[in-house]
């Protein structure tokens, strides 16, 4: 398990729209839509600890990253795969280390900040939601964003408010780093895995520039 001088509640309270928290220009980001009536769709699961508690990885076959999230908000994980995925023919398979996803995810956590850039993603979404989250991927370790400006980099300068509800629609938490978007005047502002966390993830970081 890794350490940390810091010590963080087991539970954390979930706030509401920005985020279930890598930066590259270039990083595999595919779209897949899902139906309710899909079939027999078998997952892998595994859990890190890491010092801001327990991390849930979700992944295919294939070594997509399909969520990640916190222990304490398995239940709301698990409720996002059934909406993708379908309420009877999801599987979640435990699975130690599968595709060496959770060694690059733990690298992370022990100081390698860039082990994340490049890890696969496949979700779900709408098209917007996938345009926010792969803006996301492109926020550079060690900066952040206003929600404004990441809604003028999509090209939807007005869409303030769904670029944050974007955000918190985030399956996958801290690999497409939706911490790293923050207040017009600098706040924090909210995080689905809690305040807490973004706090940490940010000076874990070393987060100097607001873009």
């Amino acid at each position: 398990m890794l350490k940390s001088k810091e010590t963080f509640p087991q539970r954390l309270k979930p706030t509401d729209l920005s985020g279930l928290s890598g930066a590259a220009e270039a990083v595999p980001f595919q779209n897949t839509s899902f139906s309710a009536s899909c079939e027999d769709v078998q997952l892998l699961i595994d859990r890190l600890d890491t010092p801001i508690g327990e991390m849930l990885i979700v992944s295919d076959g294939d070594g997509n990253l399909r969520a990640v999230d916190w222990t304490d908000h398995e239940a709301r994980m698990r409720r996002f795969l059934r909406i993708h995925y379908g309420e009877n023919g999801l599987r979640l398979e435990p699975a130690s280390n599968p595709n060496n996803l959770t060694h690059e995810i733990r690298r992370y956590f022990e100081g390698e900040l860039f082990a994340i850039d490049t890890l696969p993603v496949q979700t779900g979404g709408t098209p917007f939601q996938r345009d926010v989250w792969a803006a996301l991927r492109k926020i550079p370790c060690g900066t952040t964003v206003s929600y404004a400006t990441l809604a003028a980099q999509i090209g939807r300068p007005t869409a303030v408010r769904a670029v944050g509800l974007a955000n918190g629609s985030n399956p996958v938490g801290v690999v497409v780093p939706c911490h790293r978007v923050i207040g017009a005047d600098g706040s924090l502002t909210g995080y689905g895995g809690g305040i807490e966390r973004k706090a940490w993830l940010l000076k874990h970081e070393g987060r100097t520039t607001l873009l």
